[in-house]
């Protein structure tokens, strides 16, 4: 007797998430180019499996990606409720955003890579970064912590560039940059 089809719609839904995650560790050890065949291992599936739930390298990398592109954002809200100023929140956004794009190797390469792709990953994370960050800058502004002249797409832009790891500029390095960045766009009173 065939599976109902709920079961096997389930079943595909926890296929696809393990391919995910293993994805998603996959490219933290060897970037967004690492061989298909490495995520089917770790994932414990064949080759097949993950193309019948992604057809293109660029579906793979934007649905490991969105995730954690809507995690980082939502955490914009919740950190302006639990911290002690805007600031603060910011900094500590700025800290997991940071943490998002130094952990991902090849990611900016991939962007740029002028894969049609993967155009909308960048539309992604412009269209739910930017905002969120946004939220973040205005509440920093009302609060006199920040001028209204800084804006979130230029804050973003500026932390991914400096995001840019290499064999003499790692993640510590990146931290320490990003955090001289936010000094400098604080109020001089408020430091």
């Amino acid at each position: 007797m065939p599976e109902p089809v709920g079961v096997r719609q389930a079943q595909a839904q926890r296929t696809r998430n393990g391919v995910l995650a293993a994805a998603a560790a996959v490219f933290v050890d060897q970037g967004v180019q690492a061989p298909i065949r490495d995520i089917a291992e770790r994932a414990g599936v064949g080759i097949g499996t993950i193309y019948r739930h992604f057809p293109t390298r660029a579906d793979l990398v934007t649905a490991v990606y969105r995730h954690q592109i809507d995690t980082c954002a939502a955490l914009a809200p919740q950190l302006l409720e639990e911290s002690a100023s805007p600031f603060t929140a910011l900094s500590r956004w700025v800290d997991a955003f940071v943490e998002f794009l130094v952990t991902k190797h090849g990611l900016g390469a991939a962007l740029g890579s002028g894969d049609a792709g993967l155009e909308n990953l960048h539309k992604l994370m412009l269209d739910t970064l930017v905002p969120a960050c946004a939220t973040l800058l205005d509440a920093c502004a009302a609060a006199d912590e920040v001028g209204p002249d800084v804006t979130a797409y230029t804050l973003m832009r500026a932390i991914g560039n400096l995001c840019i790891t290499g064999p003499d500029y790692d993640r510590a390095d990146a931290g320490r940059m990003v955090a001289t960045l936010l000094a400098g766009c604080r109020h001089r009173g408020k430091v």
